[in-house]
């Protein structure tokens, strides 16, 4: 299915609002509905709660439920355009230090795909908040935070053992089409000292290291805070209990595609990736990395996850005084907060898992009879100085990708959003706290 096969097949105009009262699922950040007669969609409501840590919703961002679903609907009908991609492909092809074997596997096959018809993506409008109609390409008169995506099966490996471990057996995946692919894959245009990947390497040993590098495809050392020449890849398990780094050739073998189209969705990750780093780069952004998920759908790879300002990471850096730091735009700056305002309650959590882990029990009960026990801190109160924050990062990105601000008006605003937050930390004793976790050299 190409994609004006896709756009062909936008068949629903309207969307009944009652029927956006009873979520068939609703998840820490996000509700989804079925649609009255029509099966092969459905209705995705991004909220305004908060989830850090896996504890569940302990914080809501005014707006943010809005703010996030419009940029999922503006990236999403950009992807579909030839226009986003040209723009990609002049960025790859002007990249200052993208490895030459790189910059070529980027520029054949795929690219041209992507100029010529646009991506497929599981995308398909925004519902208008009071009518119900349902905008395919621009915005509706009442922006809303329901969007329409088709859907794709969630098919979940089967667990199985060997001698006395436990294994997931992948293989019904060859033989599935319509579905999810059970990875999710991340591209990495940075180090962050907080990345999943960095913690990982510093308790390796130097030999340990070198092997890591080769394993990402690093082109050295990884230190923290460091933007690459190259982007790299790497894959976690999807619909295993806890997300799991997997080698490339684990995850070709659990995806169920042949290497031909698993290879395919690493040039798709890593172009799509490019395409979010062009918007955010218009608002004087700098984007470190982001997770994608993949549908197989015949013939086609369909971008299916959802991209919004909290699963991607992009900062700025902010000089004040003697001190340069990093400033989070997505939901970094909140994990940060909690770490440095209320570690206490972190380290809380911390042991919950740990505790947990051992038992093979949900943390999240743990969490909650200590707590009920008076033993550890209850879930704290976000301040509502650094929360007001918040909200206009949120709401200047929404304004920049809409068209209703320049990026150089929103850029100056963002970086008196970073002044104010670092002057929270500062007045609340915390500034040596935020400068050993977002310092800069």
């Amino acid at each position: 299915m190409t994609n004006e096969t896709a756009k062909a097949s936008y068949l629903i105009s309207k969307v009944p609002l009652d029927a956006l009262r009873e979520p068939f699922y609703e998840g820490s950040v996000q509700r989804l509905y079925a649609i009255p007669g029509e099966p092969d969609y459905m209705v995705t409501e991004t909220t305004a709660g908060g989830s850090v840590f896996d504890v569940g919703t302990i914080f809501s961002i005014e707006g943010s439920d809005v703010a996030r679903a419009v940029f999922r609907h503006v990236l999403y009908t950009a992807l579909g355009k030839r226009e986003m991609w040209q723009e990609v492909k002049s960025a790859v092809e002007s990249a200052d230090g993208l490895d030459g074997s790189i910059r070529k596997l980027l520029l054949e096959d795929t690219i041209d795909k992507l100029t010529a018809s646009g991506a497929v993506t599981h995308h398909c409008g925004m519902v208008d908040a009071q009518s119900g109609e349902v905008m395919h390409d621009g915005l509706p008169e009442n922006e809303s935070a329901f969007n329409i995506v088709r859907r794709y099966k969630i098919e979940k490996p089967e667990l199985s053992s060997f001698l006395r471990h436990s294994v997931y057996d992948y293989s019904k995946f060859k033989s599935l089409d319509r579905n999810v692919v059970p990875l999710e894959c991340i591209v990495r245009f940075g180090i962050t000292s907080g990345s999943s990947v960095f913690r990982k390497y510093l308790k390796l040993s130097d030999v340990q290291r070198r092997s890591f590098e080769k394993e990402l495809g690093s082109d050295g050392e990884l230190q923290a805070w460091q933007y690459l020449a190259t982007p790299i890849v790497d894959f976690t398990s999807k619909y295993e209990p806890e997300d799991r780094a997997v080698t490339k050739q684990e995850a070709l073998n659990m995806s169920g595609l042949d290497a031909g189209a698993f290879s395919e969705m690493g040039k798709l990750a890593v172009l799509g990736g490019w395409a979010v780093r062009v918007l955010v780069e218009k608002m004087g952004l700098q984007l470190w990395d982001l997770k994608w998920e993949f549908a197989r759908d015949g013939e086609d790879l369909v971008f299916v996850d959802t991209i919004d300002t909290d699963s991607f990471r992009a900062t700025s850096i902010l000089n004040d005084g003697d001190d340069r730091f990093i400033v989070h735009y997505n939901k970094q700056a909140m994990r940060d907060y909690y770490g440095i305002a209320h570690a206490d309650w972190l380290a809380a959590v911390d042991d919950a898992k740990r505790d947990a882990r051992a038992d093979g029990v949900p943390f999240v009960e743990v969490l909650r009879d200590r707590q009920a026990a008076g033993a550890v801190p209850e879930d704290p109160q976000v301040d509502s100085e650094f929360l007001a924050v918040q909200v206009e990062k949120m709401n200047l990105i929404k304004d920049c990708i809409l068209g209703h601000r320049d990026g150089e008006d929103v850029t100056q605003a963002l970086e008196d959003c970073g002044q104010r937050e670092v002057a929270f930390y500062t007045r609340g004793q915390w500034r040596d706290a935020l400068r050993e976790i977002n310092g800069i050299g």
